[in-house]
């Protein structure tokens, strides 16, 4: 207590104790690839803001530079709608994952807090993208894209996951016979299962903003642009679906809704082309397995963002009493911010009750887990998933024709 010595009237600032807990960003990228100068920056991660930074950092030291992969994902994902992304060149040795003690390749991008999209445009393949679900699943704070090989006709390999096939070979004995061709039934050209990757199909074909010619290109970089667009517009916690892909102007393969049938339920996300429509992204599935509660890509980056931001906004708990004024603290503070989520659409429920619960009391932290030092809150949330079928049933009355509409 302070100590008064005059008459008078003492007016004193005393804090709240409510902290907010404030959302994250959601839309960062970072692209891994070669540049169109395959000598500029490769020893860090760079960020870019804009297409004319990627030139200024990554094209401007050669002379008549030509596109490549992450030039035409880099600037389609600005395009699309992205603000910001992170950029690593591997133009010098060509490998995404880094060998020895020292960072490079996709490693370079694990220092940057800010990401929640990462990408390889250019490489593909089954090492490839292990190495991208495999940097997603240990930092769990986003989600890969992974593209798929070029000039894949062979719809059925979509649905196998592929297998390593650029391990140095053993080289042949004399008396050894000739290996035999791989049957089509061998091969797969889908990335494993993971709930903190996706897949899209096909490659598109865009216009190269370095030559002005019209080439093949993988999806990746327009992928992320197109997330980061549906983030900014309507929320994180709408599916980035049945969105155009700006630049795109053909795809260099046309799907048809049945060969849609075969890929949807193992997670290959489709990008069509609609008469009148354009071309569109007609798929929001992880490549988690089918009855797997993560199928969604929605509610995987929506379950990130929470996660993310509850850690981010109650790290000011660490070290205090435990004890049941924190449970309180915690309680408010967690129940605030989900609200506001509720708020925007994103939590299911016609009440904040219904939408999320958040328990802290000495049930969760009993004797034994408040000697330990930790503090358990347990929390739910009823997550708004997408409108992935939506059927109309039809049927004849003397009146007319009437239509009930459900939706799942």
């Amino acid at each position: 207590m302070p100590n008064y010595f005059s008459p008078g009237i003492y007016v004193e600032e005393v804090p709240s104790g409510a902290r907010p807990i404030g959302a994250v960003g959601t839309s960062t990228a970072g692209f891994v690839g070669v540049a169109p100068d395959p000598n500029a920056v490769s020893d860090r991660a760079v960020p870019v803001n804009n297409w004319t930074e990627f030139l200024n950092v990554f094209a401007s030291g050669v002379d008549n530079p030509q596109g490549t992969p992450l030039s035409r994902a880099v600037f389609g994902f600005f395009d699309n709608g992205g603000t910001r992304c992170w950029v690593v060149n591997v133009g010098a040795n060509g490998q995404i994952s880094g060998t020895g003690r020292k960072r490079a390749g996709l490693q370079l991008l694990e220092t940057v807090d800010e990401l929640s999209i990462v990408a390889a445009p250019g490489f593909h393949g089954a090492v490839a993208t292990e190495a991208l679900l495999s940097l997603a699943e240990r930092l769990r704070t986003m989600v890969a894209i992974c593209d798929p090989a070029p000039d894949v006709d062979d719809i059925a390999s979509l649905t196998r996951v592929g297998t390593p096939t650029d391990k140095p070979a053993k080289p042949p004995k004399p008396d050894d016979p000739a290996p035999a061709a791989p049957s089509p039934e061998d091969v797969g050209n889908r990335p494993r299962q993971s709930e903190f990757g996706t897949f899209y199909y096909p490659w598109i074909t865009v216009r190269d903003p370095l030559t002005g010619e019209l080439v093949d290109t993988p999806p990746s970089g327009h992928i992320a642009g197109v997330w980061a667009r549906t983030d900014a517009l309507r929320g994180v916690h709408k599916a980035p679906a049945n969105e155009p892909v700006r630049g795109a102007v053909d795809l260099a393969r046309q799907l048809t809704r049945s060969e849609q049938d075969v890929l949807n339920p193992k997670g290959v996300n489709c990008i069509r082309s609609f008469a009148g429509e354009g071309i569109r992204v007609w798929g929001a599935r992880t490549l988690a397995a089918e009855a797997s509660e993560w199928r969604y890509l929605n509610v995987r980056r929506l379950t990130i963002s929470l996660e993310q931001a509850i850690a981010n906004g109650t790290r000011w708990m660490v070290f205090e009493p435990n004890d049941f004024t924190l449970w309180r603290s915690i309680r408010r503070d967690i129940g605030a911010f989900l609200t506001r989520v509720w708020r925007d659409g994103a939590l299911l429920g016609r009440t904040p009750e219904e939408a999320f619960f958040v328990k802290c009391d000495e049930e969760t932290n009993p004797v034994d887990v408040r000697d330990a030092g930790m503090v358990v809150a347990h929390i739910g949330i009823a997550v708004v998933k997408p409108a992935e079928f939506v059927v109309f049933k039809l049927s004849q009355w003397a009146g007319g024709t009437e239509t009930e509409t459900i939706g799942s």
